[in-house]
């Protein structure tokens, strides 16, 4: 029971608004547009169509395979920077230059060509083709064709160089050439002989009293 002096209450219920779209309503192409820039999960997308011939319970066997073996990968790559730097160290402290490393890698890259299968069998191939070709009466006849040629020419060297020298003994055994020899030699010992008499002239201690002797009598 309620009496006067109690004041009734009453509890009016609150007007609740709609919120307020974040896009106007004039742009309805801006929802769609944002709507498209949501990434999605191309992972969780591929999950749910499973490849032709394949299970579910295949597919995440093969998934999971996948996952550690790109994990191995990862700490493979880890431990072979770890590597590399710990070889560049003691190169370092070895004194090893990079040229001595580029010849190093030449060296092995070549000892590694050289023993591979496709070098050795390169190798055999023309071993076989160099004998097929010495071995060919093609090679052979070409061989003593060449032989003989150089023998011919040898024989007509020695042949002209004995004819040169047989000329020139019997240009000096001739009268012609021995009348000239001793024309030189006439001209040579006449030249030496003024040339002496020359010298002995200017040297000698008489030609000093040709001169008239000067008057040095005082005035």
């Amino acid at each position: 029971m309620f009496t006067e002096e109690t004041p009734l209450e009453v509890s009016l219920p609150l007007s609740v608004k709609p919120l307020a779209s974040p896009f106007p309503s004039d742009c309805p192409g801006l929802l769609s547009d944002a709507m498209t820039d949501v990434p999605v999960d191309s992972a969780a997308a591929a999950r749910t169509s499973a490849p032709e011939g394949l299970t579910l319970a295949e597919e995440e066997e093969l998934r999971s395979e996948l996952a550690k073996v790109e994990e191995e990968i990862g700490t493979l790559r880890q431990v072979l920077a770890a590597k590399e730097r710990h070889c560049g160290e003691l190169k370092r402290k070895l004194g090893l230059t990079p040229l001595d490393g580029l010849k190093q890698n030449l060296s092995k890259s070549w000892h590694d060509v050289q023993v591979s299968n496709a070098y050795v069998k390169t190798s055999e191939k023309l071993g076989e083709w160099n004998d097929k070709v010495t071995q060919s009466d093609f090679y052979k006849k070409t061989q003593e064709t060449l032989s003989q040629a150089g023998q011919k020419t040898s024989a007509a060297l020695s042949n002209v160089g004995s004819v040169i020298s047989r000329k020139l003994g019997d240009m000096r055994n001739s009268a012609t050439f021995k009348s000239f020899e001793d024309r030189v030699g006439t001209i040579k010992s006449r030249v030496v002989g003024s040339r002496e008499n020359s010298t002995e002239g200017l040297h000698s201690p008489s030609g000093a009293g040709d001169k008239p002797p000067q008057d040095n009598a005082p005035f």
